[in-house]
């Protein structure tokens, strides 16, 4: 199944068209996307049975405005140096436990965006992205993943002289500017997966002139802590709630760790792909434009 905000509408995606839940399903599901995760079993058993490429009442993908799959998460958690490379680009020990952080819920939207640059040093982390369906607390390891809706593709923009400034650091006030946590395009369930722990994860920057540069190509199965042992983790302090999301890492290539430094800067674009989910653009402007 492969779930997407529509204009602010519930939708059903199969390749090149998206139906509209509420409408198809005659009123049986709420047309709000944060109201289908309380339901999300049901909605699933529903979907399997419908074809939306056959049907008459399914629109153009191309023609839809999509926008964050889990709109109005209540919590956005992130998850620090879980790659191995990149704890060693950034000169840090790989961590014996979840390094977590928050990014507040406002800096959530959608999968292609205008982004102000609110300073100088800007930087990107492609992102897997894990998106709660049944909540809770103390979650075995071994039932993790009826826990999880799917995946999502996300960013983790961070604005890194926020981030590291004062004693001690500011983590979730440099990486929770407006819309610096895009996500999308689609939820995909991971039914729809072949190897859903082994996800080509990437990221691109294409300068204002069309010059494309790949700043970060990784899998996520280099992950230190992986879906089901995170879920479950997260779940002995927190209770998980339903649209919740977390970002689980990112791969080795972020712009704090190049020499010389590379950071975002007006006129850039930056699009993040994962494999079996597709991709996200920001496009940035500089705060006084």
């Amino acid at each position: 199944m492969r779930i997407a905000n529509n204009a602010g509408r519930l939708s059903l995606v199969e390749i090149d068209r998206i139906l509209d839940v509420e409408r198809a399903s005659g009123g049986s599901f709420d047309s709000d996307p944060a109201a289908a995760f309380a339901r999300w079993d049901e909605l699933a058993t529903w979907a399997a049975s419908v074809h939306v490429s056959t049907r008459p009442d399914a629109t153009p993908l191309e023609d839809a405005t999509l926008l964050a799959p889990s709109p109005l998460p209540r919590q956005v958690i992130g998850i620090g140096l879980n790659y191995a490379d990149h704890a060693a680009e950034s000169g840090l020990s790989i961590p014996t436990e979840p390094v977590v952080f928050t990014k507040f819920p406002s800096s959530v939207t959608g999968p292609d965006v205008d982004v102000i640059l609110p300073g100088p040093t800007v930087d990107w982390e492609a992102e897997l992205v894990v998106v709660i369906a049944k909540g809770g607390r103390h979650i075995p390891l071994e039932e993790a993943r009826s826990h999880v809706a799917g995946f999502t593709t996300g960013q983790d923009l961070s604005e890194r002289t926020v981030q590291w400034q004062g004693q001690p650091a500011q983590f979730s006030i440099g990486k929770s500017f407006e819309k610096f946590a895009p996500t999308g395009p689609f939820i995909v369930t991971l039914d729809e997966f072949a190897e859903p722990d082994r996800l080509r994860i990437a990221a691109t920057i294409v300068s204002a002139d069309g010059t494309e540069t790949r700043v970060q190509d990784g899998e996520t199965d280099q992950l230190i802590f992986g879906i089901d042992e995170l879920v479950s983790r997260l779940s002995e302090t927190i209770e998980l709630l339903p649209g919740d999301l977390i970002f689980t890492g990112t791969p080795p290539g972020v712009g704090a760790s190049r020499d010389p430094k590379r950071f975002l800067v007006a006129g850039e674009t930056l699009i993040t792909e994962i494999e079996g989910i597709g991709r996200i653009t920001q496009r940035f402007v500089d705060r006084s434009a």
